[in-house]
């Protein structure tokens, strides 16, 4: 396969250097000759020096004949350019960017043919604020994965004792709860990974992987150990975009408190969020703190 990959710095040289060992075809291009350079002092791949988003710029990398366009540069709007050229000028087949404002990514219609065309949206910011909030939404929660579109949900949770089902067999999870229909994935038993089985019994501290409906999530945990209560009251240490994310996520079911060295930031936060409020883009007022770090 042809890929070209904009952009050569942490996230573009390691793909480059994960998808070169599978023999594909890899060019890389970025404004920074080093760069470039220290990829290709390691890699079998080729380089191409220039503004990513420039037409003549991507012709030179092999854009006419490419099979994927992943844009990964530090600068949203040039993903955005890249993609829109490739598609509009080279009909390149899958386009994939990583776009980081949310000024963007708040817009559901932006990305596709009839606009910008991305095939796939890649937001660090995002997956991780998205992955806190899915451990918000389930206290005791080791790991929430989301599964089609979030309807289904992988679950990792300790086994405590008095659990209903701990000391059993797995396979009286159906008579315990007839009405949900749940499977265990994996357990981990003291660092190892055990096949689950019917016959198989669970420990006081298995971590046991399964999944379920997300509206049964709580039930099926409950079956492993005491339910928490849900977060009432959470404190933000950090207000960049990972906190500002995860502020807006959760603030219409707990109090929000947002810490923030920068009293500028701190104030924009606040401004944004109140915003928020006024034209009712959250379920419910928000009770708003917003403490500045005097170091």
């Amino acid at each position: 396969m042809k890929i070209i990959i904009l952009g050569a710095g942490q996230v573009g040289g390691t793909l480059a250097q994960n998808l070169a060992s599978e023999a594909n075809d890899i060019t890389v291009v970025d404004t920074s000759e080093k760069k470039l350079r220290d990829l290709r002092d390691k890699l079998d791949i080729g380089v191409v020096s220039g503004v990513a988003s420039y037409p003549d710029i991507l012709i030179q990398a092999g854009i006419r004949d490419a099979d994927m366009l992943i844009a990964v540069t530090n600068d949203d709007e040039t993903n955005m350019i890249a993609c829109q050229i490739a598609y509009s000028l080279f009909r390149t087949p899958t386009k994939i960017a990583r776009i980081r404002s949310q000024a963007y990514l708040s817009q559901k219609d932006l990305f596709r043919n009839d606009a910008i065309p991305i095939d796939v949206l890649i937001s660090p910011e995002q997956l991780v604020s998205d992955y806190i909030y899915r451990l918000i939404e389930h206290p005791g929660a080791l790991q929430v994965v989301d599964f089609a579109g979030g309807e289904v949900q992988l679950v990792a949770v300790r086994a405590y004792y008095g659990g209903p089902l701990v000391g059993q067999e797995l396979r009286f999870l159906r008579q315990h709860m007839p009405s949900i229909d749940t499977r265990v994935a994996a357990i981990f038993r003291r660092d190892r990974a055990i096949m689950p089985m019917g016959t198989t019994v669970i420990e006081a501290d298995d971590e046991v992987f399964f999944i379920a409906a997300k509206s049964d999530i709580r039930a099926v945990m409950s079956e492993l150990r005491k339910l928490e209560s849900n977060y009432k009251r959470i404190t933000i240490a950090g207000g960049g975009n990972i906190g500002l994310d995860l502020a807006r996520a959760i603030e219409g079911s707990c109090q929000v408190k947002i810490i923030e060295r920068d009293f500028q930031r701190a104030r924009r936060i606040s401004d944004e969020l109140a915003r928020a409020v006024e034209f009712g883009w959250r379920q419910r007022p928000l009770e708003r703190q917003v403490e500045i770090d005097p170091l």
